[in-house]
């Protein structure tokens, strides 16, 4: 795949079929989307996906832009799609102040030289949201593509979207948001060294630091599957702030993997949360922490079983 970001000075050379917009979490949704464009294959097209950086930290209204899948995520899932090019176009004023015929014809039909191109029902672009899939639709002869409209993915009444899968995630429904996606939700990070409390009580654990934009499902404990090279690993992993530690904490992703015993820090691994156990809590003391961690540890081994047979 073709990754073009942090530029706005590039040309496609190929005829392309190109589908926008966000694509946090590349959900069932998207991959209806994706279904569609794939199709044009056939005509020789190049697949393509337009949409904006998202800076970590970005705000919005104030608060703190999270996002299911960071950049990062979101390339390698479109990558693995099997689309040709990513681009992940600056946004500043000059862009946002873009009228939506300029959009289309200097970039999806200059730039990316778009001869198809596919959205949803709702998709709106250009300055102040002015253009939508009717104007794309009437300016389609005109600028030389075919557009195509993609009904909405459904989960039963409900549309499949970002939003959904964000209240299923904040209410720690995992598997919902699992089901959702139509993948595992998945953290990444590098190992790297916490307060090796779970060492000294007696089940080390490897930590990862979530990246700022990263946005987490509800605090506590899952089961999980853990990606280390290549290999799979089952475990449990706690995500919030340690509670029952005196002091202040960052969020942390703490996962214990079984039957693994290797010095992981500075691993890039991929922990993925397959069901909920329990909430985040904080105990009377360490002693009680330890307790309902082997209470973890043995809860999850045998949903994992479960889940094997």
């Amino acid at each position: 795949m073709q990754y073009i970001t942090g530029t706005r000075e590039f040309h496609i050379e190929e005829p392309t079929v190109v589908t926008l917009g966000k694509f946090d979490g590349l959900h069932r949704g998207h991959q209806k989307l994706l279904s569609e464009v794939f199709r044009f294959r056939e005509k020789g097209y190049k697949t393509a996906v337009f949409t904006f950086e998202t800076a970590p930290g970005t705000l919005m209204k104030g608060k703190l832009q999270t996002m299911i899948t960071t950049n990062a995520e979101r390339r390698e899932n479109l990558q693995q799609a099997g689309i040709d090019y990513l681009v992940e176009y600056p946004f500043n004023q000059e862009v946002a102040h873009m009228q939506p015929e300029e959009f289309i014809s200097l970039i999806l039909t200059g730039q990316m030289k778009a001869k198809a191109i596919v959205t949803g029902t709702d998709f709106h672009f250009g300055y102040q949201r002015q253009g939508d899939v009717e104007l794309l639709k009437k300016l389609a002869s005109k600028y030389g593509y075919e557009m195509i409209v993609v009904d909405k993915a459904l989960d039963g009444e409900r549309e499949i979207s970002s939003t959904y899968i964000r209240e299923e995630l904040a209410a720690g429904n995992i598997k919902k948001a699992n089901e959702l996606l139509g993948y595992t939700y998945m953290i990444h990070g590098r190992v790297i060294h916490g307060r090796h409390l779970g060492s000294t009580l007696g089940f080390p654990t490897v930590n990862i630091e979530p990246r700022e934009q990263k946005h987490l499902p509800a605090f506590g404990v899952y089961l999980s599957e853990v990606v280390i090279d290549g290999g799979h690993y089952k475990g449990i992993t706690n995500i919030g702030r340690k509670p029952t530690i005196e002091g202040q904490h960052p969020v942390g992703v703490e996962t214990y993997i079984y039957d693994l015993n290797a010095d992981l820090y500075d691993k890039w691994i991929e922990v993925r949360l397959t069901d909920f156990i329990r909430p985040e809590l904080k105990f009377s003391g360490v002693e009680e922490l330890k307790e309902r961690v082997l209470a973890d540890k043995e809860a999850g081994r045998k949903m994992h079983e479960r889940a094997a047979r």
